[in-house]
């Protein structure tokens, strides 16, 4: 009897490990030819290895003789260099053998067609697959593509006043404290605006801007067109040209909305010398009512050419009264200053220093160190520090003449939305005046960059504050250029006092109230000081009772 031996190739080699004859084919008995002297015998060992469920598989050869009728064989490894895997490494690696040898039946070859056609259908899947991946890969390109043409046809292109007008909206949106823009959508009112504003004129476009800034509700925020920005940057210089009024929104416990209120008259200037004064209701100007007019709107009317005129409605108390005022060049000198000598508890008389500060115009904080240092020439040992009726102007100059009286701590809070944002705050090493007894002035007309000096030297225990509570305006404005010469000022921030106080809409609140008849201006007040007889007297322990 004789038995042939095959050679099976290009058999997956993970059908035939798996395969119950595989396994029972070491150490099987063959029946041969006794007129065959040599047979060649080929099995397969296995060893274990560290992956869970996976056996290393390879050939050996059996070289068998028939040796006196007996059969004698010697093992030898025939394909030292191959392994094979079982199914289950097979199966995740996905690597299989390209030839295997092994004898043996029918049954095998037909187990490994099968695999080989189950490998065959797999490969057809992951063909198929790429195929639609790379087929909705260029859909999609087609589609951007075709966006792309479609978004830069002339339908869709930006005029130069639609980029105006993004210029201004990304401004705001940048900038703007309230990031709820007043409980609107702001990307939403963008694309609103762009499709139903006309803009195909400068004009429109401004008129669209304003428009835009309306919705916010915020009377500081505003448009400013390129003359209004010359104006309002001519208003922190030297000099302006007007009447030398400041005017401000009334508030509520004043009574009255039905106007503008009078923050403040330049002494000597032409509203001053007809007779308006702070707490005045401006009504109309120049037959216009100020009702719904915003102060910056008042302010532009107010001002103009030097020798043209302005005709004012004004209510003082119960009385209205129309005036016409011939606008002037009004000087902007933010400081005035003078000394007068008060009895002091000992012998030797106590000089105090009186300076009194307008505005905070440019180089505002120089006047002030100048004043001072002119008064300690004059052996001056206190100070009085009048902020009366200013109506602000240039925030850093007021966190600089913070600095000039104290040796440390915190000035002011600049919040938003999400609570501090920044601190301004000294070190002492700007100080030329920390250690003098110190006593401030205020009222109602004493807003904004003022409110800021006032909460700075009365939180950090500097000075004493005398007067009425101030106007309350609590939010800081940043004025921004826009490319065609106009510009925005946008409330960019609120401020806190060094303890903390949010004086929006509440002002800050004095240690002590002030007589009404002590004067404004630095002429009068030592007589305040020197007569015991006087309305207004004060005594040196009344005023520097620290």
């Amino acid at each position: 009897m004789s038995i042939s031996m095959e050679v099976i190739s290009g058999i997956n080699c993970s059908s035939l490990v798996a395969s119950p004859i595989c396994l029972s084919t070491i150490g099987a008995k063959l029946n041969f030819n006794h007129r065959s002297p040599n047979v060649q015998m080929m099995s397969w060992e296995y060893m274990q290895v560290r992956f869970k469920g996976v056996q290393l598989w390879r050939p050996r050869a059996h070289n068998c003789k028939h040796v006196n009728s007996k059969l004698t064989c010697n093992s030898d490894v025939a394909c030292s260099h191959h392994s094979f895997l079982l199914p289950t490494w097979i199966l995740h690696r996905r690597s299989s053998c390209l030839s295997c040898c092994f004898p043996f039946s029918w049954r095998l070859k037909k187990f490994g067609v099968t695999s080989c056609r189950m490998i065959h259908s797999s490969e057809k899947i992951r063909h198929h697959i790429a195929l639609f991946v790379f087929r909705l890969m260029v859909g999609v390109m087609l589609f951007i593509s075709l966006f792309l043409a479609v978004s830069n046809s002339p339908s869709f292109a930006l005029s130069e006043e639609n980029l105006l007008f993004l210029e201004a909206w990304r401004t705001i949106d940048r900038a703007y404290v309230d990031k709820t823009f007043n409980g609107q959508s702001w990307f939403r009112y963008r694309e609103n605006a762009l499709r139903n504003e006309p803009m195909n004129s400068r004009e429109e476009t401004y008129i669209a801007i304003k428009k835009m800034v309306a919705t916010l509700n915020d009377p500081f925020t505003r448009f400013l067109e390129p003359e209004r920005l010359r104006n309002l940057r001519s208003g922190t210089q030297s000099f302006l040209t007007g009447v030398g009024l400041s005017v401000g929104y009334p508030m509520e416990l004043e009574g009255s909305s039905a106007g503008l209120v009078v923050v403040s008259a330049a002494p000597g200037g032409a509203a001053s010398r007809a007779g308006i004064s702070r707490g005045d209701i401006m009504l109309a100007i120049d037959d216009t009512s100020t009702e719904h007019m915003s102060i910056y709107e008042a302010a532009d009317r107010l001002q103009g050419p030097e020798g043209s005129s302005v005709e004012l409605t004004v209510c003082s108390g119960s009385e209205i009264k129309h005036v016409t005022l011939t606008r002037e060049r009004v000087s902007l000198n933010p400081v005035k200053s003078r000394f007068c000598e008060v009895t002091g508890s000992g012998k030797n008389p106590v000089r105090v220093g009186y300076i009194k500060l307008t505005s905070f115009s440019k180089n505002a904080s120089g006047a002030v160190k100048e004043a001072i240092e002119t008064l300690r020439s004059n052996n001056v040992n206190a100070f009085i520090l009048d902020l009366r009726d200013n109506g602000g102007g240039l925030f850093p100059e007021g966190v600089e003449i913070a600095k000039i009286w104290l040796d440390k701590g915190v000035i002011v809070y600049i919040c938003d939305s999400r609570g501090v944002r920044d601190i301004y705050d000294t070190d002492g090493s700007s100080a030329i005046a920390a250690s003098e007894p110190l006593a401030v002035l205020v009222n109602k007309g004493t807003a904004s960059a003022s409110e800021v000096l006032a909460g700075a030297l009365k939180d950090n225990k500097r000075a004493v504050l005398f007067g009425e509570p101030t106007f309350g305006k609590g939010k800081i404005q940043s004025v921004f250029e826009l490319s065609d010469g106009s510009g925005l000022a946008v409330t960019v921030a609120r401020y806190e006092t060094p303890a903390h106080k949010d004086i929006n809409k509440v002002g800050v609140i004095p240690d002590h109230p002030l007589p009404e008849s002590f004067p404004k201006d630095e002429t009068e007040f030592c007589h305040c000081l020197q007569d015991p007889a006087a309305a207004c007297y004060l005594t040196r322990v009344d005023l520097f009772p620290r």
